[in-house]
């Protein structure tokens, strides 16, 4: 426990924190990539050089600060920041590094603000919070390894399958290279797959959500090529892979993780409801679903047909199971895009408008896509009475979902 002390300390950086975080953050990631660059291959550094992580890291630590007393609130955030270290790699040891990084950037970048007693504040309380993750890793860490075909760590896998599903998106299918079994996972989950990226010299991780039901037989991924635009560099990883990886190439990949899955236990209707590449872990869901009786309803947005990944075999699952309705949104439908055949609304993906389909009585809803999709999703299932415990939600990239 921490003392009431240190707890007033820690509260009283909060304004600090909330003008200057971004800042501070910034200046930690350059310090500790300085001092220890051998960390760099733990960390997105395309999100680096993008601001994301440094925003991301600048959020959570005024959270950690703003709920010091009380910190059991912070619980699902950790528990879905434990699942990210643990597909990352990171482990007990790079704690007291990252933490000697972060106390010297508080007294850095504050300067007379910051006096001894403030620091060793911020030292116990990092230590709290530093002892929770590990004590949570390590437990992921152990049930991925002891379970049948888990491993921890990387482990090789071999491309016995490319598939292109849209005009970005490419389909991976994999095999471990040492012969051995496949892991069991949640449909939902993700993988973390590494790769050497010679522009940066780095090996890069990058996780992608399991975009097919659990088969024994291989894992896949689904991965949308991120082209350059306006203020946004192109994905290092992503073009890598499509441009690159083929079949008979070796990728490394941690076993899955993830805190967004499938409900298995219940029995209840389930309504997927996606955008753009957000339907890959929709993708896994869907097919454990159609294993069984539940109701199943598929909701997806998409620009147009050029870039609507998967949509002609998940017309062919809704034609052998009755149990599943479809319903796709174009925004820019193309000339070639056939109304009620490849999708069966033109302009953004409504859901106050298509009621009848999305809405299910004891339904439970899951979510993922860009941000801003999924904050208009969420905020129209509560405006149409979907109980806040009903809706599951996936975001890519580093930003939570704002409540």
């Amino acid at each position: 426990m921490l003392s009431e002390q240190t707890r007033s300390l820690v509260k009283a950086t909060v304004p600090v924190l909330q003008q200057h975080g971004v800042t501070l953050t910034s200046h930690f990631y350059r310090r500790m990539f300085q001092h220890n660059p051998e960390l760099k291959h733990l960390f997105n550094q395309g999100h680096q050089h993008a601001g994301q992580q440094q925003q991301a890291l600048a959020m959570a630590v005024l959270a950690y600060a703003q709920h010091i007393d009380d910190p059991s609130p912070l619980l699902p955030v950790l528990t879905r920041v434990a699942n990210k270290h643990v597909s990352l790699g990171i482990r007990a040891e790079h704690y007291p590094i990252v933490g000697k990084h972060l106390l010297a950037s508080i007294r850095e970048v504050l300067g007379e603000a910051t006096g001894d007693d403030l620091i060793q504040a911020w030292a116990e309380a990092y230590g709290l919070l530093a002892d929770t993750l590990i004590g949570i890793e390590n437990d992921m860490y152990r049930d991925s390894t002891n379970a049948d075909g888990g491993w921890s760590g990387w482990r090789p896998f071999r491309v016995v399958r490319k598939e292109m599903e849209s005009e970005e998106i490419a389909s991976f299918y994999l095999q471990p290279s040492d012969g051995g079994a496949l892991p069991g996972f949640r449909p939902g989950q993700y993988v973390s797959v590494r790769r050497f990226v010679g522009e940066w010299g780095l090996s890069q991780p990058r996780q992608y959500s399991l975009s097919d039901a659990p088969n024994g037989e291989y894992l896949r991924i689904s991965v949308k090529r991120e082209d350059a635009a306006v203020g946004k560099p192109a994905g290092k990883m992503s073009n890598l892979l499509h441009r690159e990886a083929e079949v008979g190439d070796v990728l490394e990949l941690s076993a899955p993780q993830g805190d967004f899955f499938l409900h298995e236990d219940r029995d209840t209707p389930v309504v997927l409801i996606s955008a753009g590449v957000g339907q890959t872990p929709m993708q896994s869901m869907l097919g454990k679903l159609l294993r069984g009786s539940r109701q199943v309803r598929f909701l997806h947005a998409a620009r147009h047909g050029g870039v609507h990944a998967m949509g002609r075999q998940v017309r062919q699952l809704a034609e052998r199971h009755p149990q599943l309705q479809v319903h796709v949104s174009y925004e820019m439908p193309r000339s070639q895009d056939v109304a009620g055949v490849d999708y069966q609304a033109p302009g953004r993906l409504a859901l106050d408008q298509v009621k009848e389909i999305a809405l299910l009585p004891d339904a439970d809803y899951y979510l993922c896509g860009p941000l801003g999709f999924m904050l208009e999703q969420r905020d129209c299932l509560k405006r149409l009475g979907v109980p806040a415990g009903r809706i599951h939600y996936e975001v890519f990239g580093s930003n939570p979902l704002a409540d």
